[in-house]
């Protein structure tokens, strides 16, 4: 089976129990993108059409806010931000750091400082 079949397998063998959460981790891990659209555009059916609530892991930022409601950003294991996916999806914080968009002027760019946290 394909990575996208595997998804859309674990997926269904997870509604037969007919949840009211499902806990989705890196759903569009080693997936290609036509894939990556195809396995969210199920997830946003569950919850729009079944009310499934979702809480979904996922490193692809841009994909994960397009379709949540309410979000949480982690580093180290702590929630460095959270608020509605808009609210998130349009904060220059996030839109650096995480979704690749830069400024015109790199002079101007904000610097991520981070404190170092080993020894």
């Amino acid at each position: 089976m394909s990575g996208g079949q595997q998804q859309m397998l674990a997926i269904g063998r997870g509604l037969m129990s007919r949840p009211s959460l499902m806990l989705l981790d890196e759903p569009s891990l080693g997936l290609s993108p036509l894939l990556v659209q195809e396995i969210f555009a199920i997830i946003r059916r569950l919850n729009k059409e079944q009310g499934v609530t979702i809480l979904l892991v996922e490193q692809n930022a841009r994909v994960a806010l397009a379709a949540a409601d309410y979000g949480y950003v982690l580093e180290t294991g702590r929630i460095v931000m959270a608020g509605s996916a808009d609210k998130l999806m349009h904060s220059d914080d996030i839109k650096e750091f995480y979704l690749g968009q830069t400024k015109d002027n790199t002079a101007e760019a904000t610097r991520w400082k981070r404190k170092k946290t080993w020894r």
